[in-house]
């Protein structure tokens, strides 16, 4: 009896269900129109600015984060994905974001030899956070890098460009928020006077605050506690510590962006929370998201290339959320669909056994079909034909396929009119019309 009750636990354990791990989730068909058409839209947006794609490995060496990210952030302490590698013992990392893998393959493979490059890529980003709405720990982004730019120019581009999807998208109401966090020698000198001033005012720091104040003093100022809001804003600001040249460049910026017409806020706060800024950083930012409200931020990155390996090259860039902005685009009522030109009825032994090849002439043509496989009743086949959201449903019996025709029925509001019989090629001239 104990021996068959183990065998039961057994059968059990070997029938359990698998879900996906916490944070790691799946796009299901019905949302991937939707997916597609901001993808589509970014890839069209960034073609119009002369970035071209490139595409890095989803898995990096650890040291790669540790260097550029900084050692003291968030991402690096708590939220990376890294491991020895059990076959060779290289500590490896899934990437928790893109430019620094951007940066590698521009400084391995000399990109910028011939001159500034403008690239972008897109795909999964990997970081172990407080999984929430529009927070997950596998997630998506778009990310865009221009090489070789030191000009405020670029800076404001990629802003202008980011205003241009959101235009695109039918995307309104998000704030772009700037802010110039300077050079590494102003921001050092910064640095002491702030930790200065957050010393003075320890008690009423929370722990987080007291755990980056000697490490990463200006993230600080970054807080979402509300109980700090008081002490951030009254701590000395990073502008004022600005040189000559840095408040040219920050000037020339803010005058770009009024000429194009791009609304913006300078919110003194702004840092980011990667160690690699400099000058310029901003970010675009929703009031319908909740506390996930950055849908988009970047900036200048001006020592990275350097620090990686390569020659002194000034950068900037910028990385989208994905999921962010498709949440903000199902906020708008915005949609998408992904429907067929045609579905396939057949009905009868000589129409189902003509409809494989039927199907293929049509798709020859440039016809999207989806063929009804398995049999069933004309009456089960229309209904999931107009499940499928087609345009037209293609019927074929036994008695078209001895008349050699086809009887082509519109099935959406944009195709609307009479029920056609006709000849397959006639058919064809319709479905290509539209």
């Amino acid at each position: 009896m104990v021996e068959n009750s183990t065998k039961t636990k057994q059968e059990k354990n070997t029938n359990t269900k698998f879900q996906s791990i916490k944070g790691f989730y799946d796009i299901l068909p019905e949302a991937t129109p939707l997916w597609f058409k901001l993808e589509d839209t970014a890839r069209r947006v960034l073609g119009q600015y002369g970035y071209k794609n490139i595409r890095m490995p989803l898995v990096e060496p650890t040291d790669l984060f540790v260097r550029s990210v900084g050692e003291h952030t968030d991402i690096v302490e708590k939220e990376m994905y890294a491991w020895e590698d059990a076959l060779n013992g290289d500590k490896l990392t899934l990437r928790p974001e893109g430019t620094a893998g951007c940066v590698r393959a521009v400084v391995e493979h000399n990109l910028t030899y011939n001159g500034p490059q403008r690239l972008w890529y897109s795909g999964a980003m990997f970081r172990h956070e407080n999984v929430q709405k529009g927070r997950q720990r596998q997630f998506h982004q778009i990310g865009v890098e221009a090489f070789g730019f030191d000009s405020p120019q670029v800076d404001a581009e990629q802003i202008v460009l980011l205003a241009r999807l959101w235009r695109q998208l039918g995307i309104a109401d998000v704030e772009l928020q700037i802010n110039s966090i300077g050079d590494a020698h102003e921001r050092a000198a910064y640095r002491n006077t702030l930790i200065a001033y957050f010393e003075q005012h320890e008690d009423l720091l929370d722990e987080d605050a007291k755990r980056r104040l000697h490490t990463n003093p200006l993230r600080i100022l970054d807080t979402k506690n509300p109980r700090m809001q008081a002490i951030c804003d009254n701590a000395p600001k990073l502008m004022d510590c600005l040189g000559d040249e840095t408040r040219a460049h920050f000037n020339g910026l803010c005058k770009l962006l009024d000429e194009a017409g791009v609304a913006y806020l300078i919110n003194a706060r702004l840092v980011r929370g990667l160690d690699y800024y400099n000058r310029t950083v901003f970010e675009w930012v929703t009031t319908k998201l909740g506390a996930q409200g950055t849908i988009a931020g970047g900036g200048r990155y001006d020592s990275l290339v350097e620090r990686l390996g390569g020659d002194s090259t000034p950068a900037c860039g910028f990385g989208i959320g994905l999921e962010r902005v498709f949440l903000l685009m199902q906020e708008y009522g915005i949609t998408a669909q992904d429907a067929p030109d045609v579905y396939l009825v057949n009905v009868g032994e000589l129409a189902e056994n003509a409809a494989f090849s039927l199907a293929e002439k049509l798709r020859n043509a440039g016809v999207q079909v989806v063929l009804h496989a398995g049999g069933g009743s004309f009456k089960s086949q229309m209904k999931k034909a107009d499940r499928s959201q087609a345009k037209y449903a293609l019927i074929l019996g036994d008695d078209e396929v001895n008349n050699q025709t086809v009887t082509l029925k519109p099935m959406q509001a944009e195709t609307k009119g009479e029920q056609l019989q006709c000849s397959i090629e006639d058919a064809i001239k319709v479905l290509t019309s539209h």
